[in-house]
Order: C-alpha cells, then sequence, then structure tokens
C-alpha cells in the first residue's frame, strides 16, 4: 500500500489526506509525515507511537514521543530517556540518552547525560571515543563538530579531523564548498579547510551554480562567483565608508577610556549610583556621569531603574580581583605601548627600525614588571588552554618553556600531565616572580647559552617580539638544549595567503618589540636557519597554532 507517499498532513494536524480526502478514519491530537517504510509518528494524549497507512498501530508499545524514520530507524523518547526503535518497536541498542537525532549517511547524532555529542552507527555503538560541545549530521561523509572552546571543524565517518582547522562557525559541504566563519568574517572553504577567497562578510549562503548570495559589512547584498568576486549588487551599502573609517580613527577613544576607569578606580566602585562613584573615585558628579555614559557605550557597564551603576561580564574584566583580569592591560596599552604606536611612520620608513628592548624595561620597573606580567597571566588561560592537550608532547619527560614568563603556560602543562617536569627559562628578575607552588623557574637569557635539557622546548609567542637574526640566534639554543630524539614546539599565530588577519599585530609588534608575525614559510626558513626541520603545522581550537620542529 503505497498511499502513504502521496499523504499529506490534514490543516488540524490530527490525520492524514491523500488527494484531499482521508486516508484513515482515526483522529488523533497530533501527526507527523510519513517516511520509509510507511509509517507516521502520532500522538494522543500522553502516549506517543507509530502508525501505518491504515491508521493502524504498527507496534504495541508506547512512547512519551516519536520522530520519523530515517534510514530504518527512528528516535523516540520514553520514561528512561532518548534512544532509537525499529519499525516493529523493537529497541535498537539498550543505551538511553538526553537527545537523539535522526540517521543520516549510516551515523546519528547523541547528546549524553553530561551534554556532550557523538555520532553511533547502525547498530547503535560509538563510532569514535571523543565527545563533542557539540555535532551535526553527516552529509557526504563529512559533519562538523565543535570543540570545548566553541570552534567548529570537521570530522570523517570514523570521527577523525578532515582538514584539523577550526572556525567560530562551520556547515556541512555543499556543492565542494563549506560556510564557514572565522575571526575575521564568513567565507566560503574547501575540503582542506582553506578560504575559497581573502574577502569576508557579515553573511552568506552556500553556492548555487557557482554563486553564492552574500552581505558585506556595510549592509550590500552581493553576488560573488567561486573566487569572491562580485558578480551583481543586489542592495547598496547601508551604512557609509567614511563613517566606518571615521569610527576607526577614534578608535582610541575607546582606550583611552577603559584606561581612565580603572587608573581612576571607577570600576572598582561600581555598583552604585553616579553620586556614590563620584564620592569615591574623588570626581566631580558631572563628570562621574559622562564617564559612566562612555563605559556604558563601550558595553562595559550598565544602569539599573533604581539609579544605580554596575560592570557587565564584559566590564568584570577590568576588576584587578578577576581571574583574567585585563585591568593592567587597559593602562599598559593607553601608556607605555601607545607611546611606542607613535613611532610607527618612523619604524615603517627605516628598514633597520629597532625599537628599546621593551622587556629589559619592563625587568627593570618592579611596578610595572608585576603589571605586566598580570596581564600576560589573564590571555594565557584564553590563549592556550584550549590547545595544551593538543600539544605533540610524546613520551617527553623534561618540557622547557623558554621565555615563559612566571609559568602560566607551564602551570597549565602540569595540571595537563602531572608526570612531567616543566621547567620555565626567563630573566632572574621574572623567574623571581613564578608563584609559590609554581613550575620550577630557570635564570637565564634567551641569547646565551641555556643551563638545561629538555625533550621538548616550547617557544610559546616568543620568536614574534624578535626580528630574523635574534629569533633563529633563540632557535638554534632552542636546538642545542634538545635531548636526543627531542623536538621544538613554536606557538605562534601564522599568518594566512588568503586574508589579512594578523595585519595590526604584525605593526604592533614592530613597533613594540622590533619582531613581526610570520607565515608558514617564514618559519620553515628561519626554523633551517637554526638546523631544525620544520615537520608539520597542527591547527588548534585557539589563535595560536603548532609549528613541530626537529633537528636536522
Amino acid at each position: 500500500m503505497n498511499d502513504w507517499r502521496r499523504a499529506r498532513i490534514a490543516p488540524e494536524r490530527t490525520h492524514h489526506l491523500v488527494d484531499g480526502e482521508p486516508l484513515y478514519a482515526a483522529r488523533f491530537d497530533e501527526v507527523l509525515a510519513f517516511h520509509a517504510p510507511g509509517l507516521s509518528p502520532v500522538r494522543s494524549g500522553s502516549a506517543a507511537w507509530h502508525i501505518d497507512a491504515r491508521g493502524e498501530p504498527a507496534y504495541a508499545r508506547r512512547f512519551q514521543r516519536t520522530f520519523g524514520f530515517y534510514e530504518g530507524r527512528a528516535a523516540v523518547v520514553s520514561l528512561e530517556g532518548w534512544h532509537h526503535i525499529l519499525p516493529d518497536g523493537a529497541e535498537l541498542y539498550p543505551a538511553r540518552y538526553s537527545w537523539c537525532g535522526n540517521y543520516q549517511d549510516g551515523r546519528c547524532v547523541v547528546r549524553d547525560s553530561e551534554g556532550r555529542y557523538r555520532h553511533i552507527d547502525h547498530a547503535g555503538n560509538p563510532v569514535y571515543a571523543a565527545r563533542w560541545r557539540y555535532a551535526g549530521d553527516f552529509r557526504d561523509g563529512i559533519a562538523v563538530a565543535q570543540g570545548e572552546d566553541g570552534r567548529s571543524t570537521h570530522i570523517d565517518a570514523c570521527g577523525a579531523l578532515v582538514h584539523g582547522r577550526w572556525f567560530l562557525d562551520l556547515d556541512v559541504f555543499h556543492k565542494g564548498f563549506a560556510r564557514a566563519r572565522d575571526d575575521q568574517g564568513w567565507m566560503h572553504v574547501d575540503d582542506r579547510g582553506q578560504p575559497a577567497y581573502a574577502r569576508r562578510f557579515a553573511m552568506v549562503e552556500p553556492f548555487y551554480n557557482g554563486q553564492a548570495r552574500v552581505e558585506c559589512f556595510d549592509g550590500a547584498l552581493e553576488v560573488i562567483d567561486e573566487e569572491g568576486r562580485t558578480v551583481t549588487v543586489l542592495r547598496a551599502a547601508l551604512r557609509s565608508e567614511l563613517a566606518a573609517l571615521s569610527a576607526d580613527l577614534v578608535g582610541f577613544w575607546r582606550t583611552e577610556t577603559l584606561a581612565a576607569a580603572v587608573e581612576l578606580g571607577v570600576i572598582e566602585a561600581l555598583p552604585g549610583t553616579e553620586a556614590d562613584v563620584a564620592a569615591r573615585c574623588g570626581l566631580p558628579e558631572d563628570r562621574a556621569r559622562r564617564l559612566l555614559r562612555a563605559l556604558g557605550e563601550l558595553g562595559t557597564v550598565e544602569g539599573a531603574a533604581d539609579g544605580r551603576w554596575c560592570t557587565t561580564g564584559r566590564g568584570d574584566h577590568l576588576r584587578a580581583a578577576h581571574p583574567l583580569t585585563l585591568a593592567d592591560a587597559a593602562v599598559e596599552y593607553a601608556g607605555p605601548l601607545r607611546r611606542r604606536w607613535r613611532e610607527l611612520p618612523r619604524a615603517l620608513r627605516s628598514a633597520s627600525w629597532r625599537p628599546d628592548d621593551v622587556f629589559a624595561e619592563v625587568a627593570a620597573d618592579r611596578v610595572r614588571r608585576a603589571a605586566f606580567h598580570r596581564m600576560l597571566r589573564s590571555y594565557a588561560p584564553h590563549d592556550y588552554a584550549p590547545l595544551v592537550q593538543q600539544l605533540p608532547l610524546g613520551d617527553a619527560r623534561v618540557v622547557l618553556d623558554a621565555g615563559g614568563g612566571t609559568g602560566a603556560l607551564a602551570t597549565l602543562l602540569r595540571r595537563w600531565r602531572s608526570d612531567l617536569e616543566v621547567l620555565v627559562l626567563d630573566l632572574p628578575e621574572i623567574v623571581a616572580e613564578i608563584p609559590p607552588g609554581g613550575p620550577a623557574g630557570v635564570a637565564g637569557d634567551l641569547f646565551a647559552p641555556w643551563p638545561v635539557q629538555a625533550d621538548v622546548v616550547l617557544l610559546a609567542r616568543v620568536l614574534h617580539d624578535w626580528d630574523d637574526q635574534d629569533a633563529a640566534r633563540i632557535l638554534a639554543n632552542a636546538r642545542r638544549a634538545l635531548r636526543p630524539g627531542g623536538r621544538v614546539l613554536v606557538l605562534e599565530l601564522v599568518l594566512g595567503d588568503a586574508h589579512f588577519g594578523g595585519g595590526l599585530c604584525d605593526l604592533h609588534l614592530l613597533v613594540v618589540t622590533g619582531g613581526r608575525e610570520r607565515t608558514r614559510d617564514d618559519f620553515a626558513r628561519l626554523l633551517a636557519r637554526a638546523g631544525l626541520r620544520l615537520e608539520r603545522v597542527d591547527a588548534t581550537p585557539a589563535l595560536p597554532q603548532v609549528l613541530v620542529a626537529f633537528p636536522e
């Protein structure tokens, strides 16, 4: 009986129709569409089951909810949880989940009681050991999986990473491309996870016959081809480019406002009324009101109906006691670092530009040294925590974090691998400030012979602070510090050829440290100068990537 293939849900959603006529006499509280092998989910009162095209139950069991059959299996909800059944009502497997999807490409995504996602096969067995923050359906053997940090990648039918690249948001492949979003915006990527073009957009649709509709950041709608070129403009820009550029020109307003709020103690004075803030910070009430309004525009404070102001989740990071405080960063960026930025034209004109040694400057000032390393300790968990477990340490027993400051990354490593001996090499003034109970510090100079050897040398955002000559010297010391069979792991932003991301950071390094951001080829050449061979670059869920190098 194939009438179910032509059946449509009646407007009342209580039964099905074929050619406008009822398919059967029964009525239910709700019905869903028929799926092969000719069964429809129905609900009546608190019970749910499946019916055939005659309106008869397909089996005797009853559930709390039932869904359509896909690949001969239907998701159902019972008192014990979510699971799948066969057309005769038999259980596909004994496990129970907090949610189940539908089978696609021989796989089905499920969520366990801990809120983690994975895929099961046709028999209900887990396909792989990993558990994801989120996972989607398979299409053509590839699905999207989201890591703990919220970034997403593609996995194959066995759960292996397809390309190892991570994005803020991601879709499955369609016509050879997947929609993807990175820190700069939306674009399309190929099956290697590589951007198809350099442009970024506020929104992109999948490609259809080689073209896709996109929305630009200025509100314009366009149709682009697979190389990102504009085919036609569907809507003119909604935002003035003059206004957008003007906003960039006054970006320092934000920096100075946030720094003033920290220096004046306004953040620590909240919550409170404008009068409270004025009294606590020694400000005229009018000035306190004007500053709070500006902080509100920046999303760091908000006012309540009773006249009291308080910090937002963003503003909480400006509190000195916050575990990820940016209070020190606000003062540093508005003060010493901003003064260095004023030298940008001079730095760009000179091929031999070299600023004063910022690290020696910081180390010589006890107060600034403490503030500077508090700032670095705030950034480290944010930047390194998502990638620590991906570091290819192998059977290493001793890891040296060269230029590791006061040990923020080393501490994360010790928490993950308690069997490791993790050492931190830095200037004597710096290692002296490693917190009690922290990793062991080794006083030394990156440019002098290192007084220690290790199985793995970590250089986490160290090389980008130096020009090629000095970076090669550091790498040569790293090579000499390796035990037999050891490796060097470089954690850095790797500039891409298909987008402009990292350009402003590159200029920041130029004026502050004299260093630079680098491409993969740049790193390969730099490592070769020090007698090291770049074996691979591992993508991570965080901004830095892991460059793995071995002695030649």
